[in-house]
């Protein structure tokens, strides 16, 4: 049976369609577009016209993609843009009419539970407790847990987009404005906070997205891109990561579209989303970070899988 899994994120809409055999599957493609469903509207919980029909256009080119495939089940998953957005409902509508498939809102707990079945099929998880954090444009999920199920999470309304239209950081960002970014954050993320020290999470578990652009950054820039050929996680060493931090925070977004490993659609938000980690490290000293390359859409395969019900 061949199935495909649509993420429709705030940022990119991401498709993966598999064939399933005797409980196994088989990757057959999976890509990514750049929608930038919140630009213009994010704060304002709303999908303004043109981000709409980029996205409408999006899931057009995915029916194509997925005709050719002899995809027999579509599975379409819409997270904090949509889930917040007035309009969210008439996008979901208008998806339906023009494609035909039926797209669910989930909320931050689902969206939260799903990157956590997507990192565990990915990473070598033990017994102790790990920090997973998912940054997408409109949310950003923390979830900890460890290889057997989660202890917390929640989905907090800080992501990458919303902060950039909230403080719009100049070309290149200033001091002032990181320090503005920070303290944001050190306000929203308060119950963080109390769930860290409850369970005594040393390590950071960053699911795709930024996390697959710095893994990138750095091979490009230190190792070979061939590191990463097949693998599905990858544990960062701070140094590599302090050197590629200080390049993206001093640099200017035409600086950026050069840099070798970072992808265009990634050259707005990595600058914020690079704040937002190194945050996360310093607040909670964390001593060892991977990259999952995994999330939500290969959760929702584990599920399915799991269930034996598609």
């Amino acid at each position: 049976m061949r199935i495909a899994i649509i993420d429709l994120g705030t940022n990119t809409f991401n498709i993966l369609i598999v064939e399933i055999a005797a409980g196994k599957y088989q990757t057959l493609y999976q890509t990514k577009l750049a929608v930038k469903l919140g630009e213009g509207g994010i704060n304002r919980d709303l999908i303004q016209p043109i981000p709409f029909q980029r996205g409408i256009d999006a899931l057009k080119e995915y029916q194509r993609i997925i005709n050719e495939h002899s995809v027999e089940k579509v599975y379409a998953f819409a997270t904090s843009a949509v889930r917040d957005a007035s309009n969210g409902k008439e996008f979901v509508k208008k998806i339906k009419e023009e494609t035909g498939y039926e797209v669910q809102v989930i909320d931050g707990d689902q969206e939260a539970e799903y990157i956590y079945h997507g990192v565990c099929e990915a990473v070598k998880m033990s017994e102790e407790k790990f920090l997973i954090i998912d940054i997408g444009g409109g949310s950003i999920e923390f979830i900890i847990g460890n290889k057997d199920k989660i202890f917390w999470k929640k989905s907090f309304p800080v992501g990458a987009a919303r902060l950039i239209e909230r403080f719009k950081p100049s070309d290149p960002i200033t001091d002032k404005q990181i320090i503005e970014i920070r303290d944001y954050l050190r306000s929203e993320l308060l119950p963080l906070v109390d769930a860290i020290k409850e369970y005594h999470v040393t390590e950071l578990i960053g699911s795709s997205g930024s996390f697959d652009s710095l893994a990138e950054m750095i091979s490009h820039r230190f190792y070979t891109p061939e590191i990463l050929d097949n693998v599905t996680e990858y544990t960062f060493d701070f140094k590599d990561f302090a050197v590629i931090f200080n390049d993206v925070i001093k640099s200017t977004r035409k600086e950026r579209l050069r840099m070798k490993g970072l992808i265009e659609m990634r050259v707005d938000m990595i600058v914020v989303s690079m704040i937002i980690v190194q945050y996360v490290l310093w607040a909670f000293d964390i001593k060892k970070v991977r990259l999952s390359t995994y999330a939500l859409k290969e959760g929702v395969l584990r599920k399915l899988l799991k269930k034996d019900s598609f």
